[in-house]
């Protein structure tokens, strides 16, 4: 999907930004801008009115000068260098300015750290920009930190992306902080995503003490600024990057709603096989929970609320979130590659791999279901395939007895045969008989049953928090006590395409 812009949405253009910005008596600060020229602070000297606007501008080029500012750095396109930057010239900022004009001035500081496409064509072009500024003269400093992705194939088209997405960064800090999904929105302003890609945004500080930067997060995805968005278990927005760089990656695809059992019990599975690939080193294996767009727009509009849900109970099991816009499993697997050649894995159930197998979901390809295998398979992914229990007559569904349509049986039996499909035996029988949906059926009807299929930590959040639909005892008002589950529960895959 390609957001862009455009002036019937009553947006100013980037020369009327900078210029509302240097006409604005409360802004002043400085500009530190590292390896694309100065692209940002050139709008606001272009527009006229910079005298009441920029106190300094500073391009440390050279890494002895750059590190002779900042501090040493192992990688100078970096947030840590740009954290850096923003806190040494902010500190000078108020350090010299707040006495003379603090009752009156609300300071700022612009950085960026920025690797644009060099003469060869053949460096990753990407940077980091963020602005710590005083909401209001001697507030406390709040902070907006993005990571992007320039996709101009030209240096001068990317500089000049970078120019414009600096000054939305700038305008948005100032005049749009009190509406930070209008923010968000407002960054790719006379851009589009053909040029530029957010795919990391932070908010901290006094005016952003609200945002939840998860939320933050999902709103990159879904804006379309970003096909895919990432989390820790700790609540921190992360840049993929920095998190997937040169590391073995292991995939568990699902709806989490709620997180049972079986997952945990999947991706344990899916891990110790994946720890025994002869280039895999279990201590570096990024594990990865994701949730797809579609999934999360399975019943309409997204439910913050249950988003939110979702997420708090991946992070009581310490997993990492991945919010993708990737519905086919081959453009996920070209996502993670972008970031690294080591081993790719990916964990479904036996029910979706049969699903991966039906060519309806391929139509826009030309080359159908054979390019989509081909796309899948071609960096050394490998499927790891938990089994479906058919609870009538106690049978598995396993790799060895999956049926696929007659047409496809010798594509299937070739990737089975080269590894890339491998069953998973080391399961745990008693979590075959769970089923999410049912869960949350139990959940929501007040049937106790549902929580034998979850994590402890899980229930005991789910009952405290009155995450789907659980309520509260009418009487005491305290979550209910764990009583003994309800036999018989159905089990199907909680993964799916759908």
């Amino acid at each position: 999907m390609t957001f862009e812009r455009n002036s019937t949405q009553q947006r100013p253009n980037t020369e009327r930004k900078a210029l509302a910005i240097n006409l604005d008596p409360r802004r002043y600060g400085s500009f530190a801008e590292i390896g694309a020229g100065q692209e940002v602070v050139r709008w606001f000297f272009r527009v006229g009115g910079a005298a009441g606007t920029i106190a300094k501008s500073i391009s440390a080029y050279d890494m002895a000068v750059s590190d002779a500012i900042y501090g040493q750095c192992d990688r100078y396109v970096c947030r840590k260098r740009l954290e850096d930057m923003l806190e040494h010239e902010q500190s000078l900022n108020l350090e010299r300015l707040r006495e003379e004009r603090g009752d009156s001035t609300a300071f700022f500081t612009f950085a960026d750290t920025v690797s644009a496409r060099n003469f060869k064509g053949t460096n990753d072009c990407h940077g980091w920009l963020g602005v710590r500024f005083q909401a209001h003269p001697r507030d406390q400093d709040s902070q907006i930190i993005i990571h992007v992705r320039m996709l101009d194939t030209e240096n001068a088209l990317q500089q000049e992306a970078l120019g414009i997405i600096g000054v939305n960064l700038l305008y948005g800090a100032f005049f749009l902080n009190h509406e930070p999904d209008q923010l968000i929105e407002s960054l790719l302003d006379n851009l589009s995503t053909r040029r530029i890609e957010i795919d990391m945004i932070e908010f901290s500080g006094i005016a952003f003490r609200h945002v939840d930067n998860r939320v933050m997060s999902l709103r990159l995805v879904q804006l379309g600024l970003s096909n895919a968005a990432m989390f820790s278990a700790k609540g921190e927005v992360l840049q993929p990057a920095e998190v997937l760089y040169k590391k073995p990656i292991l995939v568990e695809r699902g709806s989490f709603r709620p997180l049972t059992n079986v997952n945990l019990d999947m991706l344990r599975a899916a891990h110790e096989k994946f720890c025994e690939e002869p280039d895999v080193a279990g201590d570096q294996v990024v594990t990865l929970a994701e949730i797809t767009m579609r999934n999360l727009k399975a019943n309409g509009d997204i439910n913050l609320q249950d988003f939110l849900a979702r997420v708090d109970l991946l992070a009581d099991c310490g997993m990492t979130v991945l919010i993708s816009d990737y519905f086919e499993y081959y453009r996920l697997a070209a996502y993670l590659a972008r970031y690294t050649k080591r081993k790719i894995g990916i964990t479904m159930g036996a029910g979706s791999l049969c699903e991966l197998f039906d060519d309806r979901y391929y139509s826009e390809l030309d080359g159908g279901i054979l390019e989509s295998f081909g796309r899948l398979f071609k960096n050394d992914l490998k499927l790891y395939i938990y089994p479906l229990l058919d609870r009538t007559t106690g049978a598995l569904t396993t790799v060895d007895n999956l049926e696929v349509a007659p047409e496809l049986t010798k594509l299937y039996q070739y990737l089975v045969e080269k590894g890339c499909i491998e069953q998973l035996h080391n399961f745990n029988p008693q979590d075959l008989n769970t089923f999410s949906r049912e869960v949350l059926r139990q959940i929501q009807a007040g049937d106790p049953g549902w929580i034998e299929h979850v994590p402890a930590k899980v229930a005991e959040t789910i009952q405290r928090r009155c995450f789907f639909g659980y309520r509260k005892s009418p009487i005491t008002k305290e979550p209910a006590p764990f009583l003994a589950p309800v036999p018989g529960v159905t089990y199907s895959n909680n993964n799916s395409l759908v």
